[in-house]
């Protein structure tokens, strides 16, 4: 079975040169989607998973933290790095070096509605500076024969929606396809997202959208490429603690039946290997700090789940997170 006919009619979802086995896209999300979170929901049936976004400008004077930030690997492809900037020339330069590396596809960010990003200019704030935009833009796809997309956002203010400018200038400058979130940068991450505008993106250019905002379940993303038209649907908070929605919403589309969420066996077994896999590429120091964060996604709204995430805050090592999970996270107690 192809995936046009798996997915209810829909096109197999491609951009560029770059075919997916789903049309689910793992949103890029600063201090989440690094490369043991990107595994696990590639392994889930992601169909592209996009690094956290990197400065161009760091890349570019050799910041040691990027070189973690640019780790992939082949499990994981088709994968896309993320750049954020606002210089034209860099962007360029930047991508032109990326090129060689092993990504599938270039992004470039304009959604970020943090206050250090959007004050330099960069993230959402380029939604108010078309021109520059169509710089940036027309200079990382002149550098690199790989696809170059980018993420947008509905606008910058409220009364002033924008994204279908934004997306008619992307395409004019030979980007591959266009990620719409469906907030301002007004809005951050409140209010629900309005689903309208990828509509009216969709309508408005032919190469391919995807749709971003408030998908947390199988059935709100079959909503919005029914009620958008979209190709594809980038997740982004709905995957905290929930690699499983991959497979979950895969399926729902390519069957219209539900399966259900993870029973504790799985929750447990996924932390365990999500701590296993970022003490590997981290270090176990670093692994349980930042697993901490995620506990708490994964057991939210489970029974004592607050005060498991009391103790974890107290493990620094691997072997002592799995030695609570066996006393504290059974069946009998949840």
């Amino acid at each position: 079975m192809t995936n046009s006919q798996s997915f209810q009619g829909k096109e197999q979802l491609k951009i560029g040169s770059v075919a997916m086995e789903s049309p689910l896209i793992l949103a890029p999300m600063a201090g989440v989607t690094d490369l043991a979170f990107r595994l696990l929901c590639k392994e889930q049936g992601c169909g592209l998973v996009v690094t956290e976004m990197v400065s161009a400008k760091a890349i570019l004077y050799g910041n040691k933290n990027t070189k973690a930030l640019l780790k992939v690997q082949e499990e994981e492809r088709p994968t896309a790095v993320q750049l954020f900037g606002s210089d034209p020339d860099i962007l360029g330069e930047i991508a032109a070096r990326l090129e060689e590396g092993p990504y599938d596809i270039i992004d470039f960010n304009m959604g970020c509605p943090v206050p250090k990003i959007v004050n330099n200019g960069e993230g959402s704030a380029l939604m108010r500076d078309p021109k520059r935009v169509e710089a940036i833009l027309t200079s990382m796809v002149k550098q690199v024969k790989k696809p170059v997309t980018v993420k947008i956002r509905k606008g910058f203010y409220e009364d002033q929606p924008n994204a279908v400018e934004i997306a008619r200038i992307a395409e004019s400058c030979g980007v591959s396809a266009v990620a719409v979130h469906g907030r301002t940068r007004e809005q951050y991450y409140s209010g629900k997202a309005d689903w309208g505008i990828i509509r009216r993106v969709k309508e408005a250019v032919k190469i391919p959208v995807v749709g971003n905002g408030d998908v947390f379940t199988p059935e709100a993303a079959k909503a919005m490429m029914e009620e958008t038209g979209c190709d594809g649907v980038m997740i982004a908070r709905g995957a905290k603690g929930n690699p499983w929605i991959f497979s979950r919403t895969n399926h729902y589309l390519r069957t219209g039946e539900q399966i259900p969420g993870p029973d504790i066996s799985q929750i447990k077994a996924m932390v365990l290997r999500h701590g296993a896999l970022l003490t590997l590429h981290k270090g176990e120091k670093i692994a349980m700090r930042e697993m901490r964060k995620h506990m708490a996604w994964y057991t939210a709204g489970l029974p004592h789940s607050a005060a498991l995430r009391n103790e974890i805050n107290l493990v620094d090592t691997l072997e002592g997170m799995r030695q609570l999970f066996e006393s504290r996270l059974t069946i009998r107690e949840l």
